[in-house]
């Protein structure tokens, strides 16, 4: 048995919160047993009083010097050193190396600021009185009859993210947002690929939009593709290669073999059909791709490899480039392929043979050795996806668009996936994230996504985290951050155990926001944080402070009379929206067709609690319908009793407008309104019960941008912009 002082000290010491506000207002305390759960999860040995004080004691020791220190320009320099009582001040001197290769050093005695010996052992010196250039810097205090010096990675950062000028001029931009994989052309192979990407980007570019918004496009599984959630990657530092576009890859009009292969009356006829599908059929679209594929990277190899021509050299620099991380994710894809091929049930990581099962064993070292040209070709894969993407965004640029590209940056990683499988001790497997109970999730929400631990995350140098956000901040001109909360806190569960079993754990967010402003400048790239949920206090002035745009969801901004919020009054540095993928589209929501289809597959097996969300969903429709109406947005024809209204293309036109004439820097906007579709892209909670992540767009990007409504729609959204843009 452990007492539970030891246990809830340990907790705080860990981060782990002891009690929280639930979703209505009460204070709900964690129990020992999970506190003990999560414990064990982070590392410490929880045998006993003993072995658990013993661990927190090595734990949570004081270093002399800490490993990473995180400042703003805007900050005193000022260090604190955790040097002892019987320390002697002369004793120590410091040097920083800064990231531009200047040196600079100095003295404790003369930077002494502040003298805590007697109290707690500290003394604390300041560096400079001016303030140093952003970035990576390295910090070493030298102490007489020691050998070596204490060392610390000391990170100047900005504060604050990065805008694109005319974001910081007040111009206020519109866009689309896409599930890619969704979308439709006549050329394609049956799944939304980056060339359509491209398309699209002029297609909104042409009308006046500033961006377009993407899902996640990570890595996932090519041996496993109905394992299609953007949302649950295999790694969220490279990219999903079945959204190559192999028509357009260099390699293929030099290949006569691919030109035969895919030029085939059989091959055609399969294109076809898989293009006509209403939802995407992974495993044929993986399959006609990866036919192909293989037969580009042996013309690479013999044309260009060979020749060591410019394209070869270029190949070679991305290697270099993504070196360990590339390696790890081009192995795993090629092992999984081979293992897959003999055993169809070998979908992650977790079902491979016991030899596998890391990266970093013989097994796989010597896998390595003997099929260099098998992970050579993943590694090909994923250059040639960063090269298309990359494209696309020049693509954008060269026509002027204010963004072009946002990115989307998944919260975790599937437990079964590449990052996973080659993590050196950052993720904790023991555990997975979510959410506690809430009113629409009364059992909680278990994402099964190992988290990231932040101490070891510290340890590193934040190294990790640099690296995603560097990783997704590739090619586009902002990030959004999916569940930016958390920054702050993560609601940590104990592997097995069910979503109101957990904690939250708490993240160095002052940290971790300040690395994202810097990689934000060096990246130029903007940060969108998804703030959804119940969000607290503490983050939501940070948030702001840091220059992060918030994300107002139009059916979710209400009063508290229960009336709709004019988008007049949301907060300036925000990107506003209708829907997000997580919810019914406009012609759905407003049709009941959520709740109408949550009954149909067993969500709602509670008839009077469908009632109540009827009822609620009518009075909420009417709240709208009162609040365009009375910011003069309603068409003319459109009635204002809401019972009597069906969401047809003059309502939904307004409501777009109604949103566009508000105050949010950017704003959002969804195909599928635009096509007036009903059927979600997917419902939250479910796994077999609906085809998430699958449902296509309903026509091509040709025919879409052919019709005289659409075409109207954009123009009118860029005069309204425009005009909200000139009131501030």
């Amino acid at each position: 048995m452990v007492d539970s002082k030891t246990i809830r000290n340990a907790a705080n010491l860990a981060g782990l919160q002891c009690q929280y506000t639930n979703a209505w207002g009460s204070e709900t305390e964690v129990s020992d047993g999970q506190l003990l759960k999560l414990l064990e999860s982070l590392g410490y040995d929880t045998r006993d009083d003993e072995t658990l004080a013993a661990a927190v004691a090595r734990k949570h020791k004081k270093p002399v010097l800490d490993s990473v220190l995180v400042l703003k320009q805007s900050d005193a320099m000022d260090i604190r050193l955790n040097s002892g009582k019987s320390a002697r001040i002369g004793d120590f001197s410091w040097k920083l190396s800064l990231e531009n290769g200047e040196i600079i050093e100095g003295t404790l005695e003369a930077n002494l600021k502040e003298d805590r010996r007697e109290n707690d052992g500290t003394v604390v010196f300041r560096l400079l009185e001016q303030s140093l250039p952003a970035g990576y810097h390295t910090l070493e205090v030298s102490r007489k009859r020691r050998k070596t010096p204490y060392r610390a990675r000391l990170v100047v950062t900005p504060g604050v993210c990065y805008k694109q000028p005319s974001l910081e001029n007040g111009k206020k931009l519109w866009g689309t947002t896409i599930q890619l994989y969704s979308l439709k052309t006549d050329h394609n192979w049956g799944i939304g690929d980056f060339g359509d990407l491209r398309q699209l980007i002029g297609d909104i570019g042409n009308r006046g939009g500033s961006f377009v918004g993407l899902n996640p496009i990570h890595s996932l599984f090519p041996a496993n593709p109905e394992g299609a959630s953007p949302y649950s990657p295999s790694s969220r530092r490279w990219l999903n290669v079945l959204y190559i576009d192999v028509t357009a890859v260099p390699e293929f009009p030099l290949s006569e073999d691919a030109l035969q292969m895919v030029g085939a009356e059989e091959f055609q006829g399969r294109l076809q059909r898989v293009r006509e599908t209403s939802w995407v059929n992974y495993s044929e679209v993986a399959c006609l791709k990866l036919s192909v594929l293989p037969v580009l990277y042996r013309t690479f190899v013999e044309r260009h490899k060979g020749n060591k021509s410019e394209r070869a050299a270029a190949f070679e620099s991305f290697i270099e480039s993504g070196g360990e991380s590339l390696l790890q994710q081009a192995t795993f894809d090629a092992l999984h392929a081979e293992l897959k091929a003999t055993d169809d049930s070998v979908w992650g990581y977790p079902a491979f043979p016991a030899h596998y099962k890391r990266f970093n064993s013989p097994a796989v070292q010597s896998f390595i050795r003997k099929n260099h040209d098998a992970v050579e070709y993943y590694m090909y894969l994923q250059w040639l996806a960063d090269e298309q993407l990359a494209e696309v965004q020049a693509y954008a640029c060269k026509k002027g668009m204010d963004m072009g590209l946002y990115r989307d940056l998944a919260v975790g990683v599937c437990d079964g996936g590449s990052e996973v499988w080659a993590d050196d001790g950052v993720l904790c497997e023991e555990a997975g994230i979510g959410a506690p109970p809430d009113i629409l999730g009364p059992q909680g929400q278990s994402w099964g996504l190992p988290p990231m631990d932040p101490g070891v995350l510290r340890e590193r140098g934040y190294q990790p985290f640099i690296d995603l956000l560097r990783a997704n901040m590739a090619h586009c001109g902002a990030l959004r951050i999916d569940h930016i909360l958390g920054l702050l806190r993560l609601w940590w569960i104990p592997k097995g155990d069910s979503a109101s079993d957990g904690a939250y754990l708490s993240y160095p967010v002052d940290d971790l926001l300040g690395i994202l402003s810097l990689e934000s400048h060096r990246n130029r790239c903007s940060v969108i944080g998804e703030d959804l949920g119940t969000v607290p206090e503490e983050i939501t002035q940070r948030l702001l402070e840091a220059g992060v745009h918030s994300y107002k969801v139009f059916f979710f901004e209400t009063a508290t009379d229960g009336g709709y919020i004019s988008p007049a009054h949301y907060t300036s540095q925000s990107l506003s929206t209708l829907c997000t993928h997580d919810m019914p589209t406009l012609r759905g929501f407003w049709h009941c067709d959520d709740l109408r289809l949550g009954q149909e597959i067993g969500i709602y097996p509670d008839q009077q609690q469908l009632q109540v969300l009827f009822d609620e969903r009518a009075k909420n429709k009417q709240r709208m319908l009162d609040s365009i109406a009375w910011h003069g947005h309603l068409p003319e024809g459109v009635g204002r009793d809401a019972m009597f209204v069906p969401m047809d293309w003059y309502l939904a036109e307004g409501m777009q407008l109604h949103l566009a004439a508000g105050s949010s820097a950017l704003l959002g906007l969804q195909l599928e309104d635009w096509l007036e579709m009903d059927k979600p892209v997917n419902i939250p909670g479910t796994v077999e019960e609906y085809p998430n992540w699958r449902r296509k767009l309903s026509v091509t990007l040709d025919e879409m941008f052919a019709r005289e409504e659409i075409n109207t729609l954009c123009k009118r959204l860029t005069e309204t912009r425009t005009r909200a843009s000139n009131m501030e």
